[in-house]
């Protein structure tokens, strides 16, 4: 049996925190686009949260004139979320995250649109993980 990769490991790691600490569930690692089978930059991990994490700042502007009695929850069935576990010691560039963005299979819509977005978990040395959106492109700024 083949041993680990490091970046193997550390989206383990990853999906421990998300499962454990976060309580996602429907986790897997995958190295293969689930679409076509081919080889994604590095492992990533999908999975769903407990609640819906994202909600583009137009349709959140939307939705708070519509019902402001949310005081800032995202109301909403969650969706699979795609995650890229990073270690804070990497150096990435934006040829590296394009590629990450152009092996994501398509959104689950009628016009099989790009995935805009990522959930990038970064890990420091003592294990300690941080999560961020990283989106393909320029994202509109929420209006307070």
């Amino acid at each position: 049996m083949a041993e680990k990769s490091y970046f193997e490991h550390l989206a383990a790691s990853v999906l421990d925190n998300l499962r454990y600490q976060h309580d996602w569930t429907e986790l897997q690692i995958l190295t293969h686009s689930p679409v076509d089978n081919s080889p994604l930059p590095r492992p990533m991990v999908s999975g769903l949260p407990p609640r819906q994490l994202y909600l583009h700042p137009d349709d959140q502007i939307e939705m708070l004139k519509s019902n402001p009695d949310l005081a800032g929850r995202i109301p909403g069935k969650p969706v699979v979320e795609w995650v890229l576990p990073t270690h804070l010691a990497e150096k990435w560039t934006l040829k590296a995250f394009a590629s990450v963005f152009d092996s994501m299979p398509p959104q689950p819509s009628a016009n099989a649109d790009r995935v805009k977005r990522v959930l990038l978990a970064t890990m420091h040395d003592d294990s300690t993980i941080v999560y961020y959106f990283m989106h393909d492109g320029i994202v509109k700024p929420r209006q307070n």
